[in-house]
């Protein structure tokens, strides 16, 4: 998993080095070349994807811990799923509000 981390953090790092030099226009010389708005403007696109990817992932590892332990102590099921539902529906709400801040921009 490190390994993969390693190489996706590369891989963000090396487009935003590259995207950088290619975006770095004035926002009204780009209105004046162009004459007119920008055509797309995917900040908020990618910023809701990676709150999308965040939530799943962390809802994934909640529940592999939660099933983890409900196999090693059966007896306390109900209060490990009980605790897991609670996380699960907060990591939600973090995921709903960081998409409603995407869609606002």
């Amino acid at each position: 998993m490190a390994q993969f981390l390693k190489y996706a953090m590369l891989l963000v790092g090396a487009f935003v080095a590259m995207s950088v030099p290619a975006l770095a226009q004035d926002g009204e010389a780009a209105v004046a070349v162009a004459g007119s708005a920008p055509l797309l403007n995917l900040t908020a696109t990618f910023g809701a994807g990676l709150v999308v990817i965040g939530a799943a992932f962390g809802i994934s590892r909640l529940s592999a811990a939660a099933f983890e332990s409900m196999a090693r102590q059966p007896e306390v099921a109900a209060d490990i799923k009980g605790s897991m539902v609670i996380v699960a529906a907060m990591i939600e709400g973090a995921a709903v509000i960081g998409l409603i801040v995407c869609m606002i921009k």
